[in-house]
């Protein structure tokens, strides 16, 4: 039986463009194991956050597969892909994305809530703390830096316990010192839990120190290193 997390077949996306069809993404593959980190590079429009909504299942191939945890994406339908994700799938953006109506335990709480867990506000707690937002339980994101943001962003994904977290840009908004405090702490999380890192990032420190690097031009890739 193959311990692979994530794998891509022959990955292609083609979306249409006022000059006919544009293909973002050419034909490629790739296979993650548990505890794996994969960090994805290139310039912009390089076809980057494309290759990460599809192995996501946030997109669809317009050819190719994409197994993740097992399952089939694009043998599923939309709510199908969805409780996918909520199972098995954690997300961090450069955005951060956290409610501006939640304080942090809360924000931290919502996916466990959802999920029914009896101990989410105690985990999240254990999250909080763990990041070093001990103090900031009852703060709102507005009261919070940008740094704090991101690490409540990360305690979130790491709530759940997902098989594969998927990173966009999570230094992208940050200055490079707090950025580079975000990647440890990522990695250290990352490494206490086992889980399957991807990320997009144009920050090159960073994407070395994933397990395997991918870069890609046009939508082709170009270089493939295992550092």
């Amino acid at each position: 039986m193959s311990s692979s997390i994530l794998t891509a077949r022959n990955l292609s996306k083609v979306v249409p463009s006022a000059e006919g069809e544009l293909t973002i993404l050419h034909g490629l593959s790739l296979e993650l194991h548990k505890g794996d980190s994969l960090a994805i590079v290139g310039s912009s429009g390089s076809g980057k956050s494309t290759l990460l909504g599809l192995l996501a299942g946030l997109d669809l191939p317009s050819d190719g597969t994409v197994a993740l945890a097992g399952h089939d994406l694009g043998s599923l339908d939309e709510d199908q892909r969805a409780r996918v994700r909520a199972e098995h799938v954690g997300f961090v953006f450069q955005s951060f994305q956290l409610l501006d109506s939640l304080n942090a335990l809360e924000n931290v709480m919502l996916p466990l809530e959802l999920e029914g867990r009896a101990d989410a506000r105690q985990r999240a707690r254990s999250l909080l703390d763990r990041v070093g937002l001990g103090q900031r339980l009852s703060h709102y994101p507005r009261q919070l830096s940008g740094g704090e943001q991101q690490r409540v962003a990360i305690a979130r994904a790491f709530a759940a316990e997902p098989d594969v977290l998927f990173a966009d840009e999570p230094t992208g908004n940050l200055d490079s010192h707090t950025g580079e405090r975000i990647s440890d702490l990522l990695f250290e999380l990352n490494q206490e839990r086992g889980a399957t890192l991807v990320l997009v990032t144009h920050d090159e420190r960073l994407a070395h120190r994933c397990h395997r690097l991918i870069r890609l031009e046009g939508g082709h890739l170009v270089d493939h290193v295992e550092p």
